[in-house]
């Protein structure tokens, strides 16, 4: 299985958070993190809250929606699912390899982005690095001529797909583990290969897996170092979950949270630490585990001294298992479009895991569903059934609801409008089982509940209610029939802002939450 995160290490110094500014017509300060000061009140927090707005690459990242992960190396020849560093690299032998038939197989699928595991806990290195033996150089594939990495960062070229990477901090096989400093620049040589190489590279993945290394020391792991060297080699790349771009949803199930909050606090941060560094290099760290049910609401962040946009990613394996078992079927299309549903669509992005065999392919069983889902989630979300709708009620960009475009949306008329109404006229009803709304959140996270409601036998009634929203929000439920359809944005942080909203027809399935 794959490193479960634990709370200490969820609790460690991330590091080195760019600061930026838009400039804006309603003059408020647009930032990825804010920090806030003893004497701020309530408003005041709630109202620095509403400004928190994504990176550059954080919103990059944000819209792929659908990202890969490749777990591959000796555990796939071994039956394992965590290594223990002691393997023969003789055993790394695959027959029929064809990196292009992975990632071609998620890029037919819908899937942006994917990530191999460069090297697992167990320290085999699936490129010829030059910090160990323990690598592909001495497996007999290509005669030890071979380069996994390259093959991969080639594939996805080739394919159109961002390609990222896991690098696993502990390493069960080095002799450095556990001499702190040594390792560490070993780790930060073996990223300097990886980041040097191969291409650009648009996503580092880290867990928090740690233990003793062979003089029986548990090892130190020097993460801002890590990020610095990351910034430097690949600036445009996302450092995933002992990172501070992307935080952990919390679970390996593939279902995020109800209440999503892209903005949550942070500690260990003040503002005269902030100006001393001329807010280039923000350090902060998390105000608790983030695997709670509630990481952003008021109650929350009202005693934050900071606040920082830190997106879920939700991962989850199409197997049971990380590394591929002979034993195991990968989930049905009806499994993986509830999972679709409850990550991207509770403001988060799928990392969905799927493992090659022994041969060195993704399994047929797991192509076929693959293409079904990628079949359906294009067909589903590329019809919106009230495309041409009347669309009335308060605010302005009313329009822009429905026109496709991610960077037009509606808003409010002033900043103190924190509820609002829309109405959706058709010009014949419309059957539907699902709404998708998406928030504008170039320029932050602000909905905090809302509810879809439709018109019936001369009354309204509620369709789907939720709280927040996000870059994407999907509600599913029973097939409704009407013609008039209403949105309320019964409570926002300041004005909200909507990109679109839309309704369709899913297949039926049954959500497991």
């Amino acid at each position: 299985m794959k490193s479960v995160l634990p709370v200490v290490a969820i609790s460690i110094l991330l590091a080195f958070i760019g600061c930026s500014t838009v400039n804006q017509t309603d003059k408020l300060n647009y930032s990825n993190v804010v920090f806030i000061d003893s004497t701020d009140t309530q408003t005041d927090i709630v109202r620095k809250a509403a400004t928190v707005r994504p990176s550059d690459k954080q919103l990059t990242w944000q819209k792929y929606e659908l990202t890969a992960f490749f777990h591959f190396g000796v555990n796939t020849f071994t039956g394992r699912e965590w290594g223990t560093g002691d393997e023969d690299p003789a055993i790394f032998n695959p027959t029929d390899l064809d990196v292009e038939q992975w990632v071609k197989t998620m890029k037919d699928a819908g899937f942006k982005l994917a990530i191999l595991t460069a090297k697992h806990h167990d320290g085999f290195c699936l490129w010829p690095s030059e910090q160990t033996e323990h690598s592909i150089k001495n497996s007999p594939y290509q005669d030890g001529e071979g380069d996994l990495v390259r093959e991969f960062t080639d594939a996805c070229k080739k394919y159109g797909m961002k390609a990222g990477i896991y690098l696993s901090p502990w390493d069960m096989n080095h002799p450095t583990y556990g001499d702190s400093p040594a390792y560490n620049e070993v780790f930060r040589q073996q990223l300097t290969e990886l980041l040097s190489n191969y291409g650009p590279i648009d996503e580092v993945w880290f867990d928090g897996a740690n233990g003793e290394g062979p003089n029986g020391k548990v090892q130190e792991y020097d993460f801002p170092s890590y990020y610095k060297l990351i910034n430097e080699l690949q600036p445009n790349a996302v450092i995933a979950i002992m990172g501070p771009d992307v935080r952990w949803v919390g679970t390996e199930t593939g279902y995020g949270r109800l209440t999503e909050w892209s903005v949550v606090p942070t500690d260990g941060t003040t503002i005269d630490k902030v100006a001393a560094e001329s807010q280039n290099q923000v350090s902060f760290a998390p105000k608790k585990d983030l695997r709670g049910e509630d990481l952003g609401s008021r109650e929350v962040i009202k005693d934050a001294s900071g606040l920082v946009w830190y997106p879920a990613e939700t991962d989850v394996s199409i197997r049971q298992g990380w590394f591929f078992h002979e034993d195991q079927e990968p989930k049905s299309l009806e499994k993986l479009l509830d999972i679709y549903v409850s990550s991207v669509g509770r403001n988060g992005v799928l990392l969905l895991n799927v493992p090659p065999d022994k041969r060195g392919r993704i399994h047929e069983s797991d192509s076929l569903v693959l293409a079904e889902f990628g079949k359906v989630i294009n067909e589903v979300f590329s019809n919106n059934l009230i495309n041409g709708a009347e669309v009335s009620g308060d605010g302005k960009g009313l329009h822009t609801l429905l026109d496709d475009d991610f960077d037009s949306y509606w808003t409010t008329e002033s900043e103190s409008d924190t509820t609002a109404t829309l109405e959706f006229t058709a010009e014949s009803p419309v059957q539907f089982n699902t709404v998708q709304l998406q928030e504008y959140i170039t320029l932050g996270q602000r909905v905090e509940s809302f509810v879809v409601e439709y018109w019936s036998e001369n009354e309204w009634k509620v369709a789907g209610e939720g709280t927040t929203i996000g870059y994407k929000r999907i509600l599913h439920f029973d097939p409704i029939i009407s013609s008039k359809i209403r949105l309320r944005i019964t409570s926002s942080r300041l004005n909200p802002r909507l990109s679109s909203f839309g309704l369709f027809s899913m297949p039926e399935f049954k959500s497991a939450l």
